[in-house]
């Protein structure tokens, strides 16, 4: 059985932390990992208790949601309220930070920022980072969380096919490619 890699491992939790987001315009999820370890998530939304875009709106001042803390903030302000140290822990985010969650990154001491899909990657951000010395590396999730076990699944189906000699199994591998949209290692 193939195991999920770390890197797919922690983007997927930030891609499961997105699927509570209230924001209407991007959900955005956010784990930060210290020792292959989780030690804080954040998704984009509103304070604790207050008003949700998804009940009432964005609350937009200049092209930007006011009411909205981004997934980033979210997890290090998690790391501050029960005193969790970030220096030299890494981030994994659904999307590339803005330069204030950059600035917020940096100065909590991350040493890397792993992102999945590109968002108005702002070059001032880009160059702080490297700046500061942090890594930055863009990890596209191969699979929704949900389906990394059914996705193992239907590889073994379809190796167990292939071995049969069926007829039809590159017309079913390329449907579950597909169905799954995940770049299939090709076996030989």
């Amino acid at each position: 059985m193939e195991r999920i890699s770390w890197n797919q491992y922690f983007m997927s939790q930030s891609y499961l932390l997105k699927s509570r987001s209230t924001c209407q315009r991007l959900a955005v999820g956010a784990v930060i990992v210290r020792d292959k370890r989780m030690i804080a998530g954040g998704y984009n939304g509103s304070v604790s208790g207050g008003v949700h875009c998804i009940d009432e709106g964005c609350y937009v001042v200049d092209g930007h949601c006011v009411r909205t803390i981004h997934a980033e903030m979210n997890a290090l302000l998690q790391c501050a309220k029960f005193g969790v140290a970030t220096d030299e822990a890494e981030i994994y985010v659904t999307h590339f930070p803005c330069v204030h969650c950059t600035k917020a990154i940096i100065q909590a001491g991350i040493k890397a920022v792993y992102y999945s899909e590109d968002y108005k990657n702002d070059p001032y951000a880009i160059e702080l980072l490297q700046q500061a010395g942090v890594r930055t590396k863009k990890v596209p999730v191969e699979t929704e969380p949900m389906h990394f076990e059914q996705r193992q699944l239907i590889d073994e189906m379809i190796e167990k096919l292939k071995t049969l000699g069926e007829p039809e199994v590159e017309k079913y591998e390329k449907k579950a490619r597909d169905l799954f949209e995940y770049p299939h290692k090709q076996k030989t």
